[in-house]
């Protein structure tokens, strides 16, 4: 019997109408009994059933995964980074990799908005003040007034963009492959990007030339107060240079939905002018639906085209 893994931590499988397509065409759905994030042997483990086909989450699909799955036909990713896949690897083998970059874009936008004027505003400090007695008369910031510099104009920055806008806000972007601009954005070199921002929010994938791209040297160069958003991948910030910026004032103020090391345990915890959140860009509810049927609709199409199934 063909067999499909699911990986990711949660997925509704019932209500899924390609995935029920599969279930008829005779495929056995194995789902992650851990109910998180997956370590390469974890994954290897579930692989060896002899599976066709995943849908994969953000667990490492490295060279030695795909060694221990010589049946694997289709990865359709749930979600949008791809560079927790070997691609090299996945296509030397023969393996088609799919993903869904459209589904989840709306909410990590939204996510986005709701990081920077929760900053702005600071209405999670003003909420735990209270909470204890106080009543305290805070002065925060309007988001109307500020330069907002998104690095990154895929499906979820140009969405981020026409937020921005909405709330009357400057914008500019740096993105040396972007194809679509939002009316109104103005495309900037990073170095310019980062010297007139107010917020800077990161919204591209991650790769080795991305590492660390905001460290020490680039902290350094933002204006005085600045805003640091990533919504986007691990690896994009360097968390201590980040750390050393929000304690010498050069960052006023992040947030972070992803980190290197999940589930982050690290510095940025201990201050009070950083909001972290567990890597929850993706889960709103009409966006997660949309999301594992899209991905549930490339691993059915995929094994079809393969000739998995009919």
């Amino acid at each position: 019997m063909n067999t499909l893994i699911i990986s990711t931590s949660s997925f509704d499988i019932d209500n899924n109408p390609p995935l029920q397509q599969l279930l008829q065409k005779g495929m056995r759905i194995i789902t992650n009994p851990h109910r998180r994030k997956l370590t390469e042997d974890e994954i290897i483990e579930l692989l060896k059933a002899g599976s066709v086909g995943m849908i994969a989450g953000i667990e490492p699909l490295t060279e030695q995964v795909f060694q221990a799955a010589p049946n694997l036909k289709v990865i359709s990713r749930c979600g949008t980074g791809l560079d927790s896949v070997d691609l090299s690897a996945a296509g030397n083998r023969g393996i088609t990799v799919l993903n869904t970059p459209e589904a989840p874009a709306q909410a990590v936008a939204e996510l986005t908005l709701g990081f920077i004027l929760s900053l702005l505003r600071q209405i999670g400090a003003i909420d735990q003040a209270v909470r204890k007695g106080e009543w305290p008369r805070t002065q925060g910031r309007l988001l109307a007034a500020q330069t907002v510099g998104i690095i990154g104009l895929g499906h979820i920055g140009r969405r981020v963009a026409r937020l921005c806008q909405a709330f009357e806000s400057t914008v500019i972007a740096h993105d040396p492959h972007a194809t679509q601009v939002p009316e109104g954005v103005t495309l900037l070199t990073l170095e310019q990007l980062l010297t007139s921002a107010d917020i800077i929010t990161l919204h591209l994938p991650y790769s080795p030339a991305t590492h660390h791209l905001l460290n020490a040297q680039t902290f350094a160069a933002m204006k005085p107060q600045a805003i640091v958003i990533n919504a986007a991948r691990g690896g994009l910030v360097d968390e201590n240079a980040l750390a050393d910026a929000l304690k010498s004032g050069k960052v006023s103020a992040a947030a972070l939905d992803v980190f290197e090391h999940e589930p982050y345990q690290g510095t940025l915890l201990e201050m009070n002018n950083v909001m972290v959140t567990s890597h929850v860009g993706s889960l709103a509810r009409e966006s997660r639906q949309r999301m594992e049927i899209e991905a549930a609709e490339n691993l059915l199409q995929g094994l079809i085209k393969a000739g998995v199934i009919q």
